[in-house]
């Protein structure tokens, strides 16, 4: 499990460091790191380090200094360093010095034509909202690979929000802490490099599982464990003008490796037929006993559906509200505030904004942790990171490394994933955010043609909700396996 840090936790975690070692010597540390994953792209990317050119965008703060101690760095192993400073006037004065020292040059203006990298230490964790002239400037010259210091200057350390012009980075090089940005802006950070200097924190806010969290965590059949006892998920899903949100959910709750799953709805032989596996009633009375239920995808939004989506709720047991239960919830929420059963919500962001009279916005883990606290919810925000929170405990990210994901009927299989989940005993947040992870890879595995791909990086072809659904027990079983 990995943990994200806000600014201000990382000034914390490094202040005690900083009141007991000389000047500089973090700053020195972070410049080493820069410096020796500078070198490594540069012998990836062209072959070798002696006698490659390597370009630095200066700003006023420490990130500023940190590029010119690493160029520093990078000039005695024989590489050209050419620093171009927003501000000449404000640049790292010791920095600037060591650069010097080294045979480096300072330019003004550009940087030339033919560097093979360039490092970006413009603006550090404290810095707000988009490039301004002349940085914006320097940046959109930049043809060349570019690795950011701490982050991509532009993109907010807190929330990964983009206001302007920004960097986007191919590798980003961090210190001793992973920062909120490196898992909301993946796509702006590239890789992330983490360079150990000496500080720790406690408990993040923000944390990501990792494939073998995942794994150790699914719900795996034990010796005496039968269908009842792994776990029965009950689904509300479809309608006539919606008939293949039934057949998505419940092949997603089937494809987790449910005990069972119960389907209640008017797609019985349709269900039935995708799936014969599936114990499909006409109605939520007639279902039978179930642990957990999914209620929501394509149920539609007339009064009948609001009288299913009052039934599940009125249970005592985990629901998982999707789709069109969201827009039916927005007409009532008390309907999910008044429960003392856990519940969760999984929107998008408009469907967020049904529910709370506004989008997100640029904060989407303090949005999603108070809809949480609001409505005495679990909260899953779709979106390429995805954010879950109880708005109690920390937050969980996922980054899907791409938009696979984003397909009609995708969220239908992930409410499928949650419900199968839930309904073995997880709680609503650990259930969340393992679908989120399973789902995520499921996709990039049906984009690369099945598991053969699954070490093989990010997908790279369009994908449909049924190829994602079959890829989720491949998903599942890669998971375990890790």
């Amino acid at each position: 499990m990995r943990g994200y840090y806000t600014a201000a936790e990382v000034r914390d975690a490094e202040a005690p460091q900083l009141a007991v070692l000389p000047e500089g010597t973090l700053m020195r540390r972070a410049a080493y790191g820069v410096a020796r994953v500078v070198a490594d792209e540069l012998r990836s990317r062209t072959g070798g380090v002696v006698g490659r050119s390597v370009g630095l965008l200066v700003g006023t703060g420490d990130n500023g200094g940190d590029a010119l101690w690493a160029g520093a760095l990078l000039r005695r192993r024989g590489v050209v360093v050419t620093a171009c400073p927003v501000d000449p006037e404000r640049m790292h004065a010791a920095g600037a010095a060591a650069l010097r020292r080294a045979g480096g040059r300072i330019a003004s203006g550009a940087l030339p034509d033919d560097v093979d990298l360039v490092i970006d230490g413009i603006l550090g964790i404290s810095g707000k909202g988009g490039l301004r002239r002349p940085a914006a400037a320097l940046v959109e010259q930049v043809s060349a690979p570019i690795v950011a210091v701490d982050l991509p200057s532009g993109v907010d350390c807190d929330t990964g929000a983009v206001d302007g012009a920004a960097v986007r980075a191919d590798v980003t090089v961090t210190f001793g802490l992973l920062r909120r940005v490196h898992a909301l802006a993946a796509a702006m950070c590239g890789r992330v490099e983490l360079v150990p200097i000496g500080i720790e924190s406690g408990d993040a806010g923000l944390v990501q599982l990792d494939a073998a969290d995942v794994g150790q965590m699914w719900p795996v059949p034990g010796a005496h464990d039968d269908k009842y006892t792994q776990g029965v998920v009950g689904v509300v899903a479809g309608s006539p003008g919606y008939p293949g949100a039934g057949i998505l959910c419940t092949s997603g709750a089937v494809a987790a490796t449910s005990g069972m799953v119960r389907y209640a709805g008017p797609d019985t032989a349709a269900i039935v037929g995708h799936r014969p596996e599936i114990v499909a009633a006409p109605d939520i009375a007639s279902t039978g006993r179930v642990q957990a239920w999914v209620i929501g995808p394509g149920i539609g939004t007339d009064d009948d559906a609001l009288e299913r989506v009052r039934a599940v709720l009125a249970t005592d047991l985990p629901v998982v509200v999707d789709a069109d239960g969201l827009t039916l919830l927005a007409r009532e929420p008390d309907l999910v505030r008044a429960r003392s059963a856990p519940t969760l919500l999984t929107p998008h962001d408009r469907e967020f904004a049904r529910l709370t009279g506004a989008e997100p916005g640029a904060d989407r883990v303090g949005a999603v942790a108070g809809l949480a606290r609001a409505w005495s919810a679990t909260v899953l925000l779709k979106g390429r990171a995805t954010i879950v929170s109880d708005g109690v405990g920390a937050a969980f990210v996922n980054d899907a490394g791409g938009s696979w994901p984003s397909t009609a009927g995708s969220g239908d299989v992930l409410s499928g994933i949650v419900g199968a989940l839930a309904a073995s005993g997880l709680a609503l947040p650990w259930a969340a955010a393992l679908a989120a992870r399973a789902h995520a890879l499921a996709a990039n595995l049906a984009a690369r043609g099945g598991a053969a791909g699954a070490s093989g990086g990010f997908g790279t072809a369009p994908i449909g909700a049924s190829m994602l659904l079959d890829a989720v027990s491949d998903a599942v079983r890669v998971l375990r396996v890790r």
